[in-house]
């Protein structure tokens, strides 16, 4: 055999005896895969605990959150509404004679909207008049008479009842002439105007429509879900499309549903001194309902599970990891305690709030913090 052949079979026998041969195992290599075991456990840390030396050690964080009172809202969508609009009809016919009110004046009870002639009102007031005074002098001497026994308990009823007609002839003739004056009902705004100096006016002819701001009302529907949680008297917050923020109470809540949406409608009655507010503006409110029990928590302790249902991971008694389902009913904007109502949590929990997404449920892990 030549020199170079013997070389070759001697290093490939080395080779072959190198990679055979069992290396001596690392220190701790042992600990790590010896018997199955599973990775070190996660160290769930109170909210305030330091890391300490551990940092490269996964951890979680944790807070002790308990069940509080807390008053549910409905949000309802609706409109801003006059509290009542009115159209001022004639009630005698006529030729305006004066300058109706202008369409957006402000117009106290009383003030004259349309003004009618007189025409012979007066004087009908006036024959009138004279006719009580008749028959009041006829029925004054048919019973002077019947006391002398010189006139009958038949004529003396008749002089009465013609004096009951005389004075129901002065009544309405007065009335009709008060009524050439057309007057505001309520204190309002002049909102439309339908009739020009020298129109005449049957009776029914509206004159003007006069519109009650205050109070302002706010109008929507709720959605028969909700609808019972929603009680007269009820405080809400509302916000105007333009931003601006108004409080009121409610004052009405219907008894039968809207038959096309199923949704019963809600009067909400503005808090005085809040003037200026438009009808019909879009307005979103927010009525306060049934209090419940439910938890604030951070919003990024939110999570979800595998089918996606929101909830948050917690810890129980026996240090394991547990989801919990949870509803949001509502948010809390203060900087100084800001978070997310929820129920579904039961009295006192120790809520996962950094971390949540590195542990699974059914896991244990190791608790430092203290329990009050």
């Amino acid at each position: 055999m030549k020199k170079q052949q013997i070389v070759a079979v001697l290093l490939l026998l080395v080779l072959c005896a190198w990679l055979l041969i069992p290396r001596p195992a690392e220190s701790g290599d042992e600990d790590e895969f010896a018997g199955g075991e599973t990775a070190p456990p996660i160290i769930a840390l109170a909210m305030d605990a330091p890391v300490g030396d551990a940092a490269d050690v996964p951890f979680v964080r944790t807070a002790r959150i308990s069940s509080q009172e807390y008053a549910s809202t409905v949000r309802v969508r609706g409109r801003t509404e006059a509290w009542r609009l009115v159209e001022v009809r004639a009630e005698q016919a006529g030729r305006i004679v004066s300058n109706p009110i202008s369409r957006g004046a402000r117009v106290s009870e009383g003030d004259v909207l349309c003004e009618i002639a007189v025409d012979t009102r007066q004087a009908n007031l006036d024959e009138a008049v004279a006719r009580r005074e008749q028959a009041e002098f006829e029925y004054e001497a048919a019973l002077d008479l019947q006391r002398r026994d010189l006139q009958s308990d038949v004529a003396v009823a008749q002089y009465r009842t013609a004096l009951e007609a005389a004075r129901a002839e002065v009544a309405e003739a007065d009335l009709a002439l008060r009524r050439i004056r057309i007057v505001a009902p309520f204190d309002g705004i002049v909102e439309t105007r339908t009739v020009e100096i020298g129109d005449f006016l049957n009776i029914g002819t509206v004159c003007a429509s006069v519109l009650d701001d205050d109070p302002m009302l706010l109008v929507g529907l709720v959605p028969e879900q909700d609808v019972g949680r929603i009680e007269i008297g009820a405080d809400v917050n509302a916000e105007l499309i333009s931003g601006e923020i108004i409080t009121g109470r409610v004052i009405y809540l219907a008894r039968a549903a809207d038959p096309s949406s199923r949704s019963y409608r809600i009067e909400v009655e503005v808090d005085p001194g809040q003037l200026g507010i438009r009808s019909g503006i879009t307005t979103e409110m927010r009525v306060s309902a049934s209090r419940i029990s439910a938890h604030l928590i951070p919003p990024s302790a939110l999570t979800l599970d595998d089918s996606g249902l929101l909830g948050v991971k917690t810890i129980d008694s026996r240090n394991i990891v547990a989801f919990r389902n949870v509803e949001i009913v509502g948010d809390n904007t203060s900087l100084l305690n800001p978070g997310v109502w929820v129920t579904g949590l039961a009295g006192e929990v120790n809520l996962i709030t950094i971390g949540q997404e590195i542990v699974f449920p059914g896991q244990s892990v190791t608790t430092e913090f203290d329990r009050p």
